[in-house]
């Protein structure tokens, strides 16, 4: 009788039950809801109510900035993670890295886009706030987390911080007004202050040169005085009306009318002063500097400066500009509530630095162009002296 009434049913992980109700997100549709500590997880994947916010809106209004942004969100697109662990090697006493098969979700964290679009808007929002947020939307049988959704930092509020430094995890999470359980949410902090709070000067003055530049190209003639020279004094109102009405003329027409009393004297600027370009150069160089970024990359010259190939612009571009972010990600997807301890992972970034296609490619191009060349006189076999590709 013991074998017919033994039971056939699977043993279940205690985080069988969370995978259920975690699994169900998108839409803002839970089994039944969640409410106290975990109410903010109705409001998740409701795409509708998310925004960037606007602070982040007007830094990339400004072009060097947003230059800066997709510059180094598009290495992190575009380089894949790796998983490996370490061990203690006797022979040569020292640690050494094994690499190991990843998980899923290192190929897609958020199953419903793409790798280079999670990645990329997780740098965007340590960029531009200093923290980023990924909710657990599934976990393994085993309790280890399995799929993610980003959560934008503009939409999470921090009640147990103040201010724009983060000092660590934050136990008190609130999405769009609804508190989030700490455990479900990880939380990466970056090294560095988000520029949206390091020097907001920066981004309104280089917002307001770009205005000030507008109002000087929509006018047809350029800035100047309007004076009397005859008939009754006109008041400050009368003036003021006047050369309002001149500006409206000058910017509507080629041609202004003026009477025998009033006559108009241009200021002598040329068009790269009404342009503001010095103060745009500067600027530029300022966001730049902000950005944490090499000039030249957002093409601000500063004459000292230059780089000989594609290769060494983007090995600067990794070291100064996306490696402190690159490693608060892998650091963050190493920690225990990630992986299992001794798990980490990383970028693989060594094809991106040492990838020489485009030295490669024109290599390519020599060698067709040489082999494509026309003979020389009636001999065909004796290529011309004077011809080729200088490599």
């Amino acid at each position: 009788m013991g074998l017919f009434t033994k039971t056939t049913k699977a043993a279940i992980s205690p985080y069988a039950e969370a995978e259920v109700k975690a699994a169900a997100v998108g839409g803002g549709i839970y089994p039944g809801g969640y409410s106290g500590q975990n109410a903010g997880v109705n409001m998740i994947g409701n795409y509708y109510s998310y925004f960037d916010g606007a602070a982040r809106s007007n830094a990339m209004r400004v072009p060097t900035i947003s230059r800066a942004r997709d510059l180094m969100a598009s290495v992190l697109g575009c380089v894949p993670l790796e998983a490996y662990q370490k061990r203690w090697n006797e022979t040569k006493r020292d640690m050494e890295e094994i690499e190991i098969a990843p998980r899923t979700w290192m190929e897609q964290p958020d199953p419903s886009v793409t790798y280079a679009f999670s990645m990329a808007w997780t740098f965007d929002d340590l960029f531009f706030y200093g923290s980023a947020f990924w909710f657990i939307t599934e976990y393994t049988a085993d309790g280890w987390p399995a799929k993610f959704t980003r959560l934008p930092a503009a939409m999470v509020t921090l009640t147990d911080q103040q201010g724009s430094v983060r000092f660590g995890p934050s136990q008190n999470i609130y999405f769009q007004g609804g508190q989030l359980d700490p455990k479900d949410v990880i939380q990466f902090i970056s090294p560095i202050q988000g520029i949206i709070y390091q020097s907001p000067t920066v981004i309104q003055t280089a917002l307001e040169l770009e205005a000030a530049r507008l109002r000087n190209a929509n006018s047809a003639i350029p800035a100047g005085i309007l004076r009397q020279t005859g008939g009754e004094p006109l008041s400050g109102q009368e003036l003021a009306d006047l050369a309002a009405s001149f500006n409206v003329a000058r910017a509507t027409n080629q041609t202004a009318a003026l009477n025998q009393y009033v006559t108009y004297e241009a200021v002598n600027s040329d068009p790269s002063k009404m342009l503001l370009s010095e103060a745009t150069d500067f600027q530029a160089l300022e966001c730049a500097r902000l950005c944490n970024i090499p000039p030249y990359l957002a093409g601000v010259s500063i004459g000292s400066y230059s780089y000989a190939t594609n290769q060494g612009a983007r090995q600067d571009l990794w070291a100064f500009g996306v490696q402190p972010y690159a490693h608060c990600i892998e650091q963050t997807l190493s920690q225990n509530n990630v992986l299992p301890r001794g798990t980490y992972v990383r970028f693989d970034i060594d094809d991106y630095l040492t990838s020489t296609y485009g030295e490669e490619e024109e290599d390519h191009m020599s060698d067709m162009n040489e082999n494509q060349m026309p003979p020389v006189g009636n001999n065909p076999q004796v290529p011309s002296t004077t011809q080729g590709v200088v490599k």
